[in-house]
């Protein structure tokens, strides 16, 4: 069951006229019984929440701490120019996935580089998927049973109402959660099941990002907030070098690419495939800059790698002690009910990476059970050994969100098979290759000197 192997026969306005031919490993479009029969395609606004849901995840939780590496002017810029750079790169699939005839990221990777640059997109969708779920695990995790950052404490919610037991650590309530919610969701094997909890998932998101924007206009008529940093601070080479840590985490942040097919391939009319993704892309950057901006002051340079973290100290507010429960448990609330969003074409590429010609996976109840089992306890461990949310971003933006979201687009489109590439596109795509390559090598190189650097210390 491998990716991009559905052919449309031929590219009509209206997907009530579309007759699809699906061959037996077609992951997109699983066999079912309904078929399109009785669906006639999905609308403008429902493409413009699913698109939206998948970019608003835990990358808005790391947004805060950027702007304390960058500052508040250059963290803003760097968020919106992000916000352009995916946009341009998200255009490029769909104009070279329309000449190829591909209905898939993984059939216009197949189409451009074989079968090897198909396996590595879908290695690459593994590895960034993980790492996304690992952070919904890892903030959930902080979220009700706290964290430790450096040296200091936060409380989590459960024990902050019930004090310090057993059964409201780390590894229990993960545990807890995992089987209680992640694997019930996980286990529906049509995404389309998931619509209902998608809708609760977002409206969960705006409830904590108008509680933090009232709580900082409040603490700032008050005056209790001090003028935050505008621009960064640096003093040496690893300070400067830590600027560049920032990048991965905004890749992550935006790293949409995998679902933009699937949700062109559901429109009424594909033709609006490309207004779907600005729109999206301009609630999601709005939601970004407000959250980045509010979080930055409310907390200052006290701001933690997950600021909901932040969320658990005397605010100085009427209710504040209601409203920082409010605030956590809504976004931890919209974690769990995002996760099988993630998860499900997390399980479709792996299946279709280590199975590539057994039968579509929602008839075969065995593999699913054990791929999808197999996922959850890695995932699960995972967020139980990593450190924090920060430690995963630098990881999975630096590999596999780089490619998918920049590298992969203009490689296609500077092997041009099909000669549509214009001299702008190529000086784009080499210009997205440079700055991704290069804004990552830094960042990796970044975070080995500053490790190097603190083991080599004398201890005291």
């Amino acid at each position: 069951m491998t990716i991009g192997s559905i052919k449309l026969v031929k590219e009509k306005k209206s997907r009530k006229s579309k007759q699809p031919v699906v061959d037996d490993h077609s992951p997109l479009l699983p066999k079912q019984d309904g078929g399109f029969d009785e669906f006639n395609g999905a609308s403008f606004s429902g493409a413009v929440f699913n698109l939206s849901t998948t970019i608003v995840g835990a990358g808005i939780m790391a947004l805060p701490a950027t702007m304390k590496v960058l500052g508040l002017i250059p963290g803003i810029i760097m968020i919106i120019l992000m916000a352009f750079l995916t946009e341009a790169s998200i255009e490029l699939l769909i104009r070279f996935s329309r000449t190829s005839k591909s209905v898939s990221y993984g059939g216009l990777m197949g189409d451009a580089f074989g079968k090897y640059g198909k396996m590595l997109l879908q290695i690459c969708i593994l590895i960034n998927n993980i790492g996304v779920l690992v952070v919904y695990m890892i903030i959930i995790g902080d979220v009700l049973s706290g964290t430790t950052s450096s040296g200091t404490h936060h409380a989590g919610v459960l024990e902050g109402w019930f004090g310090a037991h057993w059964w409201n650590g780390r590894f229990f309530v993960l545990l807890v959660t995992t089987l209680g919610v992640f694997a019930p969701l996980a286990c529906l094997k049509r995404i389309d099941s998931l619509r209902y909890t998608s809708a609760l998932s977002v409206a969960l998101a705006v409830v904590f990002l108008v509680v933090t924007v009232g709580i900082t206009i409040f603490k700032l008529i008050n005056g209790s907030i001090l003028m935050p940093r505008l621009l960064p601070d640096f003093y040496d080479v690893a300070s400067f070098l830590k600027l560049f840590t920032v990048v991965p985490v905004l890749v992550t942040a935006y790293i949409c690419h995998y679902n933009v097919h699937s949700i062109e391939n559901e429109l009424e009319d594909s033709r609006q495939i490309r207004a779907v993704v600005q729109s999206a892309l301009a609630l999601c950057s709005s939601v970004f800059v407000l959250t980045s901006i509010f979080g930055f002051l409310l907390f200052g340079d006290a701001t933690l790698d997950d600021v909901l973290a932040n969320f658990d100290a005397d605010l100085g507010i009427p209710f504040g002690s209601l409203l920082n429960d409010v605030v956590r448990v809504s976004y931890a609330a919209h974690l769990m009910l995002v996760f099988p969003i993630v998860f499900y074409p997390l399980r479709l590429n792996l299946d279709g990476l280590v199975f590539p010609s057994a039968r579509p996976l929602t008839l075969d109840n065995l593999r699913f059970a054990l791929i999808s089992g197999g996922l959850i306890a890695i995932i699960f461990l995972g967020a139980n050994f990593i450190p924090s949310i920060w430690d995963a971003f630098q990881f999975t933006g630096a590999t596999a969100a780089v490619c998918i979201g920049f590298i992969f687009p203009a490689a296609v489109t500077l092997r041009d098979r099909y000669g549509i590439a214009t001299k702008r596109d190529k000086i784009l795509c080499t210009f997205m290759i440079v700055l991704a390559v290069f804004s990552n090598m830094v960042a990796i190189y970044s975070d080995a000197y500053a490790l190097i650097k603190k083991n080599s210390s004398p201890r005291e």
